[in-house]
């Protein structure tokens, strides 16, 4: 039978974890403490906290999707006894954790980037690179999807999401192309999505490195998804549910994503807040976190070679003191 490190190794086509080695660093596991994968995915960073940890370790495992969940949790059965599956998503950390009598964890790692299996087996219309439906549902039991957006809004409407969640220069261009588009046949698929965006660009303006698509595509995913709020909700959740000198670990794959963590960070980290010509304190803030890297880590250039989609990685790190 295949080890579970082999099975995954093998399952290499479906994800590879990025920055294993600096999560293994700075979340350093204990023995027997307790931790929370908030982004399961193909198990990769709960391996990882398996491997440095003893019997006695408890790690619960968020994945919204059903299907990478299934996928996972076979693979992983060998360690059932000390993981607990969850399809929810982790906004409900909270209330999991009180639902399982656990006060407080010892360690919290997401990693928020999309795995290769979403992107290229799912179907759910992840990526540009294959012709399928507009859905981009991380939960397929919610209602709303990319082709419901794409047909539905207003020409505004699009446009502020293309800007908002995309930063995509040419927001109002794309959107205004879009609504042209559908007037004569609805948007169905990524490949159509994907010409009205190239056509609405100016041919000198097209990214040379990225797709040009990719900024859309990011901007509907998370408009979808309710991404950003829904990780802001979850560091607050998380922070509270850390024990003291425990770690929380995130990795990110976009400036939005990392602004978001950086200020949520910095927010707990901070000793006063008081207006700075006041001659004393008067909130007696105490700060609840410690900064462990004051700086976004990236991945090593071998990683990137290795992996070219880790190559827009940041990895941020804090501790409750």
């Amino acid at each position: 039978m295949l080890s579970t490190a082999m099975k995954l190794e093998q399952n290499n086509t479906i994800h590879t974890s990025v920055m294993k080695t600096e999560v293994g660093e700075y979340l350093n596991p204990q023995k027997n403490g307790t931790y929370v994968d908030a982004t399961l995915g193909f198990g990769g960073h709960t391996l990882l906290i398996l491997e440095k940890t003893d019997y006695t370790a408890k790690v619960v495992c968020f994945e919204i999707d059903k299907d990478a969940l299934s996928i996972t949790s076979e693979m992983l059965s060998n360690f059932s006894e000390k993981l607990t599956f969850v399809n929810k998503n982790f906004t409900e950390l909270e209330n999991v954790l009180n639902a399982l009598n656990l006060n407080e964890v010892n360690g919290v790692v997401a990693d928020l980037g999309l795995s290769s299996f979403q992107l290229e087996q799912s179907g759910k219309g992840f990526s540009f690179q294959k012709d399928e439906f507009l859905d981009m549902r991380a939960d397929s039991t919610t209602d709303v999807t990319a082709f419901d957006l794409i047909n539905d809004l207003s020409s505004g409407q699009l446009s502020e999401i293309f800007w908002k969640y995309g930063e995509e220069r040419f927001s109002r261009q794309i959107a205004r192309a879009v609504t042209k588009s559908r007037e004569e046949k609805e948007i169905s698929t990524t490949l159509q999505l994907c010409s009205i965006v190239q056509s609405a660009i100016p041919g000198k303006f097209r990214p040379k490195k990225i797709n040009s698509s990719t900024k859309v595509f990011q901007a509907l995913r998370i408009a979808v998804n309710n991404e950003l709020a829904n990780l802001e909700l979850f560091l607050h959740k998380a922070i509270k549910c850390l024990a003291v000198g425990g770690r929380i670990v995130i990795i990110s794959f976009n400036s939005l994503e990392d602004k978001i963590v950086k200020n949520v960070f910095r927010q707990y980290s901070t000793v006063c807040t008081c207006p700075p010509d006041l001659p004393i304190c008067r909130c007696g803030k105490e700060p609840v976190l410690k900064l462990i890297n004051k700086r976004a880590m990236s991945p090593s250039n071998d990683e990137v070679s290795i992996n070219p989609r880790s190559r827009s990685a940041k990895l941020r790190v804090a501790q409750k003191i």
